[in-house]
Order: C-alpha cells, then structure tokens, then sequence
C-alpha cells in the first residue's frame, strides 16, 4: 500500500543542514547550471549587477523546473497528494538553489576586491570547476573506491566542468 501523507525521504545528515550531502545530485546540478549561466553571461552582459542577476535568474527558474517536475513525479510515480508531493520536492530539489551562492559570493568577493568582471566571472567559473571536481572526488572516496578510481571519478567532474568552459570559448 502507498503512504500517501509520509513519501519517502532522503536519509538526513545532521551535519548537513543545507543537504549538499544528501541532495547531492540537486547540489552538482545547481553547479552545473550556476558555471553555464557565468560561462553565458561574462561576455553578454556588463556589469556584476547584470551577471549576477542572470545567475540568480536562470538557477532560480531551472529550480522551478525541477521542483515541478519532481513534484508531479511524486504525484503519478507514487500517488502523493500533490502538496504532500510538493513539500517533499522543495527539500529534495532545495540544493539546485544553495549551489549558486558560493560561485555567486566569489564572484561578489573578487570584484570587491578589486577585479574587473570579466576576471572575476573567470575566477567563479574555474572555482565551479574544481567544486564539481571535489564533488567528485568525495564521491570517489564515499563509494569506497581506490586511488585510481577517485581519479577518474574527479576527472568526470572536472570534465563537465570543461565543457562548461568550452562552452564559454565557443561563445566569446
């Protein structure tokens, strides 16, 4: 029989409030998105102001996505009343959003002290790199895997990264 008022949860970290852990997938997405949106936007827009607006703008609306999708998801996969539905999906899908503030604070941080745009998008974007590269690495060592496959696995991530960077290239 399906719970319909309790849908399963993902398991919770008291050592992590904003569920980078457990909603680790929200939380490499949200990376994603954030490193594309800079990629974009450092050679379209001119000032810090319009860069980060386009950041927050398009996480947030990706996030409205996701968070309607996995709620409807909740709702035909398993039968949730669809608030039922939409509250688990606001805690599973909340990382997608708590993402783009480090890359969003570095980029702040750098103009602050002194960088021009450009340089500082460049700076947050690099720093989006090594985060999914870091993700990954701590994937590698959760899973359990030896010093090879934590390679591999760091290099998945920085890879995505690339191509984000790639993407930056081909635009500009």
């Amino acid at each position: 029989m399906v719970d319909k008022t309790h849908p399963p949860r993902p398991e919770s970290d008291a050592n992590d409030p904003l569920g980078l852990i457990s909603g680790s997938e929200g939380a490499i997405t949200g990376t994603v998105v954030c490193a594309a949106a800079i990629a974009y936007g450092v050679g379209h827009l001119d000032t810090i102001g319009q860069l980060s607006t386009a950041i927050l703008g398009t996480v947030f609306v990706y996030w409205l996505a996701h968070l309607h999708a996995v709620t409807l998801a909740n709702s035909l996969d398993h039968g949730h009343h669809p608030f039922v539905a939409f509250r688990h999906a606001v805690a599973e899908t909340f990382p997608i959003l708590v993402a783009s503030v480090f890359p969003l604070a570095l980029l702040l941080a750098t103009t602050l002290f002194g960088a021009s745009p450009r340089t500082a998008a460049t700076i947050a974007l690099y720093a989006t790199v090594g985060l999914l590269g870091l993700y990954s690495y701590i994937a590698g060592v959760r899973s359990g895997v030896g010093r090879v496959g934590r390679i591999a696995s760091t290099a998945g991530g920085v890879g995505i990264g690339l191509l984000v960077v790639l993407l930056k290239v081909a635009m500009h």
